[in-house]
């Protein structure tokens, strides 16, 4: 699991680490603890305290996270990760710690994790929302967020964790879901898609090109190709058990595919929207 990283995030997390403003105690992680954790995610580069700055750990921890969102997101995802796992493992989330962060702290957490698909319980636990509990505008609010990481080549956005499906089949079947109430559950990829697209208004490529017709029929065209492109790429054995693409495809050619499965994805949700 590679947990987002954003500027809502990267805010959250440095009120996790910081140390108590009500009574100016110092609380764990440590200055110490940051820089172990910066080092074992070679960040090495980022740290003000590294280049010699005397910074608080908030502070610290803010500039770290937002290099990376630029330079390195990997590394940053996995910092955020350590971070929370420090935090929790702290007592961070128990209020009857003297590391405890605080509620207004923790409902910050909990919200920045919400908007990018992510489930953080009050406990420190965190995890992926299971969209089969999803309905309505939760449901395309959870699948934007997807879409979004899936644009920045976040791999694990490919499968949605608690289902069987990919992005594109999801985002598809939501789509008709909201158009008429129920999908098919027996259709392939293509007949899923197609039904879709028909239900936005969209051209499939079976719909050959009308003299004077809008260009954006073109691309609407190519980007259902592309869809099914991608769908015969997918490692279906494989499907919840791991790596998502065949493996005969490269690092830069899957991350190509998880990046144009985000495109596809938000365009498809972003016409939704457009209809209601």
């Amino acid at each position: 699991m590679t947990l987002p990283i954003t500027e809502t995030i990267i805010a959250a997390i440095a009120q996790l680490v910081d140390d108590s403003k009500s009574n100016g105690e110092y609380r764990e992680p440590s200055h110490s603890d940051i820089g172990f954790y910066v080092e074992r995610t070679q960040l090495t580069e980022a740290d003000p305290k590294a280049n010699g700055q005397s910074v608080g750990k908030a502070k610290r921890v803010r500039a770290i996270l937002s290099w990376a969102i630029d330079n390195n997101s990997l590394a940053g995802s996995k910092l955020i990760e350590l971070l929370m796992s420090k935090v929790r493992a702290s007592g961070g989330f128990r209020q009857q710690s003297v590391n405890f962060v605080g509620n207004e702290a923790i409902d910050n957490a909990i919200a920045a994790f919400s908007t990018e698909g992510f489930e953080l319980a009050r406990d420190g636990e965190i995890r992926p929302r299971v969209l089969e509990n999803l309905r309505g505008k939760d449901l395309t609010d959870a699948l934007r967020a997807y879409s979004r990481r899936a644009q920045k080549g976040a791999h694990d956005a490919a499968l949605l964790s608690g289902t069987g499906k990919d992005l594109l089949e999801a985002t598809a079947a939501h789509v008709i879901q909201v158009k008429y109430g129920a999908y098919p559950m027996g259709a392939n990829f293509q007949g899923l898609l197609g039904q879709a697209y028909m239900a936005l208004g969209l051209t499939v490529p079976e719909q050959p090109p009308q003299p004077g017709e809008p260009p954006i029929k073109a691309l609407e065209r190519s980007l259902f190709q592309s869809a099914c492109a991608i769908n015969k790429l997918r490692n279906k054995e494989g499907t919840g058990h791991g790596r998502p693409w065949l493996p005969s495809l490269s690092l830069t050619e899957a991350t190509a595919a998880i990046e144009l499965v985000g495109t596809i994805s938000g365009f498809l949700l972003a016409r939704l929207d457009e209809d209601y």
